[in-house]
């Protein structure tokens, strides 16, 4: 955390999730995000005595540093992808095969540290829909100016102007920019998931039966609630599957078996997602992956499976004792 007893500080700290929201579409890291939002404070918070509020708003100075920040960031990097990205569809039983590296990979977010408090449901669906993974990953395949362009106009709502002056260019070359980037987004199109509702009682029902019969080992029941050409990945591995069948034939292999594993709900990536936790020799359970769901007609769609667990533990916390399974 960004700490200091400063009114300034108190100001800047304010504004830390929605920027790392910004800075996790940039990035496709959660990790990356966090460590790209501090940055930007602390750059603010050292150069605060020379910001000027007649040149920009405090939060179109703090963008600006932020977007800095993330290009900086991505001057070298490789694209962040999923596993669908890396190549197709592989067979139940296959081999893992060695891991991806870590840099390649599009990370969870934890919705708490990536959303700005909000009391329009409209901008919170927008907000959510736009750190999906899928729609995270689209993102990654547009140059980076092109990216912060498209966030800051069709994610944040700025106006042409203010992006413009964010970004020393002109209104005329956002304009240009925002074009391409949408026809880039087109061509990639993310994969389709209904808005998360947890409220809704169809929404849990389904969620609700899906961790009774994970929790139950009842891969009949389970499949049953998966789209017919759904998918499943497990990162760091570039192995997945596609379809009701081969999903079915993997949780069956007794080798890879999730009996007496349990799901902790957890808020993550604007989406249906759960702490996978598995009971160690004594009897005590402890995180093994994180799960996340799409979901689309009240089927799901994709599930993937983050295995380090040691790794996103501090940037999710441990499931609560006493909190229930389901949700």
């Amino acid at each position: 955390m960004f700490e200091t007893s400063t009114d300034e500080g108190a100001e800047l700290e304010r504004f830390r999730a929605e920027l790392t929201g910004y800075c996790y579409r940039m990035l496709g890291s959660g990790f990356e995000a966090e460590d790209a939002a501090q940055e930007t404070l602390v750059r603010a918070w050292r150069s605060y005595d020379r910001y000027d509020q007649r040149r920009a708003s405090l939060r179109t100075w703090l963008y600006r540093i932020a977007t800095n920040v993330c290009l900086d960031m991505l001057r070298s990097a490789q694209r962040r992808v999923l596993a669908m990205d890396l190549g197709p569809a592989a067979h139940a039983g296959a081999v893992l095969g060695p891991p991806v590296a870590d840099q390649r990979w599009i990370h969870p977010m934890p919705d708490g540290r990536a959303l700005p408090a909000t009391d329009s449901p409209e901008e919170l669906a927008v907000q959510r829909e736009t750190i999906r993974l899928a729609f995270v990953a689209v993102l990654q395949h547009l140059p980076p100016r092109q990216r912060a362009v498209l966030i800051l106009r069709d994610v944040l709502c700025w106006p042409a102007g203010e992006v413009a002056q964010l970004l020393e260019t002109t209104v005329a070359a956002v304009n240009s920019s925002l074009q391409r980037a949408r026809a880039t987004l087109r061509a990639n199109n993310p994969a389709p998931s209904d808005p998360w509702r947890p409220a809704d009682p169809a929404h849990r029902d389904l969620l609700d039966s899906y961790c009774t019969a994970f929790e139950r080992h009842d891969i009949h029941t389970l499949v049953s609630l998966l789209h017919q050409d759904a998918t499943m990945s497990m990162p760091p591995f570039a192995w997945w599957l596609r379809g009701r069948d081969e999903i079915r034939l993997a949780l069956l292999d007794p080798q890879a078996s999730c009996a007496g594993a349990r799901l902790w709900p957890v808020q993550a990536n604007g989406s249906p997602a759960f702490w996978q936790t598995r009971p160690d020799p004594a009897g005590d359970h402890r995180p093994f992956a994180l799960v996340l769901l799409d979901v689309v007609d009240d089927l799901v769609t994709n599930i993937v499976t983050y295995l380090d667990a040691d790794r996103l533990v501090p940037l999710f916390g441990l499931p609560q004792p006493g909190q229930p399974a389901g949700w």
